[in-house]
């Protein structure tokens, strides 16, 4: 249940509004999650100055409804004007992650608006001369000055909002995701015209989706996400039900990704996307659930990756180096190392420059060069010595090293560099 803005400490509240009044000369207003105006001081604000006496008043009502709801959704700061020409600025506060109110600011007149037809507005309560007099009192402001005095409401309500560090930040990230979802869409409509063939399920995207996470790349999954989204919900435009079911099949390997990538996001959360999915109605429910399971994974997944990995490489660099002669396998390694396998593999080759495969044969060839050089040991025991299936595997690996067969190396006394 959404916490009212009353539940705000009130003498912090009248603090930061009457700073920014002080501050900017600005009109501020204070709605609850209901949309009802609370009292802040004794100030008139200018519906009690202008709006009650205009002909608008009833559908500016709504109008302002609808704009803080458009806040509210994207977390951003908001500027719209009415019928009159007043500007209005608006910013969400958050209790809990839940939508609890607003701040609206307003005391300016936009810049080109006609005065000579505020006397047609008056509703008759007050002389038509007065409210044009009352409204024609208003600075003018322009577009730079009211994007500034919204952006610095915006500050005082991010202040006030409690229990969810970054909220409005989340959701205006959300907001540019959609807004991206919807580029790409449109993109694949003149691509596809109507009657085209509708591309497939893009599997090939969903493995890219599926590595990037494993990397910890935010920028690049979020941007792969919305190319899956985009085609699926593009090409089964009219099936929502078939567009749910993907989407909880996505769901479910980002999860078992999060999980094998390093990321001790619980169980019961996992569970509590999966259930969001299923209860979702909308589109962009389905979308906003999958862009907050990656933002939770990732965020766990870069915690993770932020620790120093110099300690997990060298423990693993000498567990390798001592069993290199032996068969040894990624998820014992990476055990020892302390990190998951698919997690291990991927920072190895970042840390080290190769895969691990190419690494544990890299240490083999050495070996057996220095063998080749220093024993007169048959081409079998050596191969056996440095943990090689047989004989022949031994010389293509050697080979591909090298370039050249292991006796061909022996007779000339070595003397070759190792491919990169």
């Amino acid at each position: 249940m959404n916490r009212n803005y009353h539940d705000l400490g009130t003498s912090r509240k009248r603090k930061v509004i009457s700073v920014y009044t002080r501050a900017t000369g600005s009109n501020v207003q204070v709605f609850d999650n209901n949309f009802r105006t609370l009292g802040v001081d004794d100030k008139p604000d200018i519906e009690q100055s202008i709006c009650m006496y205009c002909t608008c008043s009833d559908s500016c009502r709504e109008m302002h409804i609808k704009e803080i709801q458009k806040a509210g959704r994207n977390g951003k700061a908001h500027a719209y004007q009415c019928d009159l020409g007043l500007i209005f600025w608006t910013s969400p506060i958050y209790s809990e992650g839940e939508f609890s109110g607003a701040l609206r600011g307003s005391g300016y007149l936009v810049n080109d608006v006609d005065k000579s037809e505020f006397a047609k507005k008056c509703t008759g309560i007050i002389s038509p001369d007065e409210f044009k007099r009352r409204v024609s009192a208003l600075p003018a402001c322009d577009t730079e000055r009211v994007r500034s005095l919204a952006e610095m409401l915006l500050l005082c309500a991010e202040s006030l909002s409690t229990g969810s560090e970054n909220y409005h930040e989340m959701l205006r990230l959300r907001s540019e995701q959609e807004a991206s979802l919807s580029v790409l869409i449109e993109k694949l409509r003149k691509k596809y015209p109507e009657g085209s063939m509708l591309p497939g399920y893009p599997l090939d995207k969903e493995r890219q989706l599926i590595a990037s996470l494993y990397r910890g790349n935010k920028r690049e999954t979020e941007k792969i996400l919305n190319e899956v989204l985009a085609v699926l919900v593009f090409s089964n435009s009219n099936n929502f039900r078939y567009i749910q079911m993907r989407v909880l099949e996505m769901a479910v390997l980002l999860a078992r990704a999060g999980i094998n990538s390093g990321s001790k996001i619980a169980t019961e959360i996992n569970v509590r996307y999966l259930k969001q999915i299923q209860e979702a109605k909308t589109i962009e429910e389905l979308a906003g659930t999958l862009y907050s399971m990656v933002e939770d994974i990732i965020g766990q997944v870069t915690s993770f990756q932020g620790i120093p990995h110099a300690l997990a490489m060298r423990k693993a660099e000498a567990y390798i180096r001592e069993n290199f002669t032996r068969k040894i396998s990624l998820r014992e390694i990476a055990k020892f190392a302390g990190l998951s396998a698919p997690y291990f593999s991927t920072i190895f080759k970042e840390e080290m420059g190769e895969n691990l495969s190419k690494y544990v044969n890299r240490l083999r060839v050495e070996k057996a060069s220095k063998m080749l050089l220093e024993t007169d040991s048959p081409l079998s025991e050596i191969s056996s010595a440095c943990c090689f299936e047989d004989q022949s595997w031994f010389t293509k690996i050697f080979k591909t090293f090298t370039g050249i067969s292991p006796g061909k190396y022996r007779n000339q006394g070595g003397n070759i560099r190792f491919s990169a």
